[in-house]
């Protein structure tokens, strides 16, 4: 008896050696001010500004041959309230399964991130290390995560000699409606020595017309026929020193609406047939000391706004600024700003006034300014 316990013990010991499961997470909290939130200042608590506050549990089994499975489920909740983002999901920033293998890449199905969130996402302030008070107007390329992909099927490849690529196709789950709210999206990424290039591309259709496509209706940013985005960027890194530069486009077909402004985005009593964006990112960052960082960014967009009574061009300047110390090799305290200046081109809709990421609603003016002190602590 004893020694069959001790045979299964052994097993079980073999078992164990050939997986593994991480628990990890970051806890991001701070004190935003705001200048102007519809006529009004804001003094408020805000969590994940800087990176969302999440814990999550990934994991690998051998399967033999080189092949691993693969699994990861990571939670998005805030730190003020408890309360769950990403819509309420219980892993609402990221839920799959796959297959592995380091020849050969990563087969995985799930609700997963699109590749301009992959590939051309860490090259950008706000996909990096800046977060959301840096993302570009209305984060219309997506490069903020402003929402997943569901029912995702994606290859990501391995690394080989610095290069990688990946494609995701997001079924609609749709009976008899296999092209309303799917997506297609793909990218590839170059690094050497100092450089790092990236490009992405994304297209869904129908974002947020039901709750069991792509991209459901409580993730959804806009609310459109079609979102399509492309976008390029580069890094370059010398020494304690980096610069990159993000250039994207979104083409929006018959928008209706923005999910998280009060505001209209169509000129009263007018429809919009096309809403395109083009972002300009320029971004630097400096590490004075091993533990602490200085970065700013320069964003500028230009938007064409199509309504029945005529076009506009909207614009946007957006800076931000902010300086980072690490306190310990899982704990930093930073302090950041963003400043946005809308230059109107008085459409009567939303795009007339400033509206910053990190802030809770659009200013009633062309300025708007956010401003956070924060501790963010890793595990």
């Amino acid at each position: 008896m004893l020694g069959t316990m001790g045979a299964l013990a052994g097993v079980q010991t073999a078992a164990h050696a050939q997986s593994s499961v991480a628990l990890y997470g970051i806890v991001d909290e701070g004190i935003d001010y705001t200048s102007n939130v519809l006529g009004h200042s804001q003094w408020k608590m805000s969590s994940g500004d800087a990176q969302g506050s999440r814990w999550g549990l990934k994991g690998s089994e051998d399967l033999g041959g080189g092949y691993k499975a693969v699994f990861q489920l990571e939670n998005g909740f805030d730190v003020n309230s408890g309360r769950l983002m990403q819509g309420g999901r219980m892993f609402g920033r990221q839920a799959w399964v796959g297959v592995s293998n380091d020849s050969y890449g990563t087969l995985s199905l799930g609700r997963q991130y699109d590749s301009l969130v992959e590939f051309l996402g860490p090259l950008t302030a706000n996909g990096n290390w800046g977060g959301y008070l840096f993302e570009h107007p209305y984060d219309n390329d997506n490069t903020d995560n402003s929402f997943r992909l569901n029912n995702a099927v994606q290859y990501y490849s391995a690394n080989f000699s610095g290069f990688q690529f990946g494609a995701t196709y997001a079924f609609s789950n749709s009976p008899g409606q296999i092209s309303t709210n799917n997506a297609q999206s793909v990218g590839a990424s170059y690094a050497n020595g100092g450089f790092t290039i990236g490009l992405a591309y994304l297209n869904v259709t129908n974002p947020g017309v039901n709750s069991a496509g792509a991209v459901a209706t409580n993730d959804a940013g806009f609310f459109a026929e079609r979102q399509r985005v492309f976008g390029a960027g580069i890094n370059y890194a010398l020494g304690n020193a980096m610069v990159g530069f993000v250039y994207s486009h979104t083409d929006l077909r018959n928008p209706t609406a923005y999910a998280y402004i009060s505001g209209s985005i169509v000129p009263p009593g007018q429809s919009v047939s096309s809403l395109k964006f083009d972002n300009f990112e320029l971004s630097g960052t400096y590490h004075v000391t091993p533990a602490f960082m200085l970065g700013a960014m320069y964003d500028f967009t230009q938007a064409k706004l199509d309504a029945s009574g005529g076009s506009s061009k909207p614009k946007w300047h957006t800076f931000g600024l902010m300086a980072d110390y690490n306190l310990s090799k899982r704990t930093d305290v930073y302090v950041m700003a963003s400043m946005q200046k809308a230059v109107s081109a008085h459409t009567g809709t939303a795009f007339d006034v400033a509206y910053t990421g990190g802030a809770d609603d659009s200013s009633t003016s062309e300025t708007q300014t956010v401003a956070r002190i924060g501790i963010r602590h890793k595990f």
